[in-house]
């Protein structure tokens, strides 16, 4: 990691409040040369505000803000508005101070290049991930001595994500970032600010330090909160012994006591917010098939583009996809002929009976910019949505999303891009149907609404489809990856990205026995029957989820055999169906879905097993 040096910018005992609402309190803080911060924050508890204060586009109530001399401090801009007539390349040379205009036009290039940008296509005719690389190279071409980076992953495509990490760790200046992507912040930072509840935490590591140093102050204050209860406890028991007969004596002390409760109560209370996770019960499939959807010689092209060619693949219900591929390689084609919204020009596609998809689509079509957040989620009227085939009032189900219930009727328009994703998921999972495919899900969502999506996914006995760039968040969701290589090249492994890059890294290396040329030929023999194959992968590490699964499936295993007894019990006796015969059908359905259930339980289980089995025999 870089060493720090000489200090830019330092902001002291700060304090700012918007109305009635203190966001910040005696901030301090230090930014010195060379720091490469990670700054993480529940959403809402002020990281944009912080960014603005040390640009100084906002003046703290109290406090002083200190910044040395010369230096320079550039900000990824998160709105754009293109000019008449301005290209791409005009855009990112604008602003740029240096005599050598060939040098910095040569570094323009070498950036656009690698953010695949046209240096002369129109700003005007972007889309909105392209205004974001091109406002992306414009702050990285200006070079500041203090770059400030809120999501500068989101709409990148995996390979220019990994170029800019790589970018960014050999940069010179200083960085202050935001960001969603766990790994993409673990591999280029060396720093943490932590922004919670109004104060500012440091530590001098980089963000793979955060889990384990953020749970060693949670569990400190923790501890201090159960010792000022107990210390309390004493002190109140103190104060109903005699306290008439010392009233005068001892009333400073007695005021003391209540004044602590109540600030007790207010910490304990800001704490276990802080601490609260939604509980999510199992999402359970109504699909029979245990094939949800196959595709036979599957081929299809867009003018001479082609997308799929003779394409093969068996999806079996409960198989969690995540999906890679460059923009246009046909990622979302493949999920709209999944679903129907596309036919094939070739080939045949076949989907378990009555399977219904949930959709959530990343261009958020689905949301209606002028109905209110209420009307989106209940449609029909009324204050109750249906969850998963359970009514909830619509605002109890808008706190599980971060929202403030005084929103219920903020029309969608006036919702930043978070807010907005963050609604459309809501609407999504309330009924994710047998098929759930997230489209780029991740994009403009905090850390914590992520690991909220991540509990849900984990709880989901459908089929799942994962279009996204967060390696962290595929890791954590998906076992199964199909990566679109373009040209109609469609490549896949077992597992997660780890596993899918450790596998690529492996195909990288050349091959030097004549077994490996032996098993190259065959691959490539199998590779010319057009059908993707996923093949198992040298196991890296079990996952968070995996580990959970690994603990909890004997147990769910063992609730299911005994109501699967039940049943059976109910079933062999003759008088069942005599008295009941529609009951008896029922449970005799029933009997065959808890069976099926069963089933997967168990062979997902002896799956981990094995690979549990496969990391130790490997150490």
């Amino acid at each position: 990691m870089t060493q720090t040096g000489t200090l830019l910018l330092s902001v002291e005992d700060a304090s700012l409040a918007f109305g009635k609402k203190v966001l910040f309190e005696d901030l301090t803080f230090h930014i010195q040369e060379g720091s490469k911060i990670a700054l993480v924050g529940k959403n809402g508890t002020g990281k944009t505000t912080l960014m603005k204060l040390i640009t100084g586009q906002i003046e703290p109530d109290s406090g002083t803000r200190f910044v040395l001399q010369g230096t320079r401090i550039g900000y990824l801009a998160q709105t754009i508005r293109p000019k008449e007539g301005q290209s791409v390349f005009d855009f990112v040379f604008e602003g740029v101070e240096s005599e050598d205009e060939d040098a910095q036009s040569y570094k323009v290039d070498q950036i656009l290049e690698p953010l695949e940008l046209s240096t002369e296509k129109e700003m005007i005719t972007l889309s909105g991930g392209e205004l974001r690389r091109a406002a992306l190279a414009k702050a990285l071409v200006e070079a500041p001595d203090i770059l400030l980076l809120d999501e500068p992953t989101n709409h990148l495509d995996l390979h220019i994500i990994e170029w800019l990490e790589n970018y960014l760790k050999a940069y010179r200046g200083t960085i202050v970032c935001i960001s969603h992507d766990k790994a993409f912040l673990a591999k280029m930072t060396n720093k943490i600010f932590w922004l919670d509840r109004g104060q500012l935490k440091v530590a001098p590591k980089g963000f793979a330090y955060f889990e384990q140093w953020s749970n060693q102050l949670i569990e400190e204050e923790a501890r201090a909160l159960h010792n000022r209860q107990k210390m309390l406890e004493e002190e109140l028991e103190w104060a109903n012994r005699g306290v008439k007969a010392r009233r005068k004596r001892n009333q400073r002390r007695l005021d003391q006591v209540f004044q602590e409760r109540e600030r007790l109560k207010k910490d304990k209370s800001a704490f276990n917010r802080m601490m609260a996770k939604i509980e999510i019960p199992p999402i359970e499939s109504n699909l029979h098939s245990r094939v949800a959807a196959e595709f036979f010689k599957v081929s299809k092209s867009f003018d001479d583009t082609k997308i799929l060619n003779q394409f093969s693949l068996r999806v079996m219900k409960g198989d969690r996809f995540g999906i890679l591929g460059k923009n246009g390689a046909g990622k979302t084609s493949f999920l709209k002929l999944l679903i129907g919204q596309l036919e094939p020009d070739q080939g045949k596609i076949k989907r378990a009976h009555a399977m219904e998809f949930a959709y959530f689509d990343q261009k958020r079509e689905a949301l209606n910019q002028s109905k209110t957040i209420k009307q989106v989620l209940c449609p029909e009227g009324g204050d109750y949505i249906k969850v998963r085939g359970k009514e909830r009032h619509v605002c109890g189900y808008m706190k599980d999303f971060m929202f403030d219930p005084t929103q219920v009727n903020d029309p969608v328009r006036v919702l930043s891009g978070g807010q907005q994703n963050r609604l459309l998921l809501a609407k999504t999972l309330a009924d994710p149907k047998d098929c759930l495919i997230l489209d780029e899900p991740t994009n403009d969502l905090d850390m914590e609404t992520l690991e909220m999506l991540e509990d849900i996914l984990s709880q989901y006995q459908g089929t799942l489809f994962v279009v996204s760039h967060d390696r962290d968040f595929l890791d954590n969701t998906v076992t199964k990856i199909l990566a679109f290589e373009g040209d109609a090249v469609v490549d896949g492994c077992i597992g997660g990205y780890s596993d899918y890059l450790e596998k690529k890294q492996a195909e990288s290396k050349p091959k030097k026995t004549t077994e490996a040329e032996e098993k190259k030929q065959d691959d490539t023999e199998k590779a010319a029957e057009n059908t993707t194959h996923l093949k198992p992968n040298k196991p890296q590490k079990l996952s968070y989820k995996e580990k959970y699964a690994l603990e909890n499936l004997p147990g769910e295993i063992d609730e299911l055999s005994k109501r699967i007894k039940t049943l059976e019990t109910y079933l062999a006796d003759p008088n069942s169906y005599q008295e009941d015969p529609d009951g008896f059908v029922e449970k005799t359905k029933k009997h065959q879905n808890l069976k099926a259930r069963r089933d997967e339980k168990e062979l997902y289980w002896l799956e981990l097993e094995e690979k549990k089995e496969a990391l130790e025999g490997a150490k």
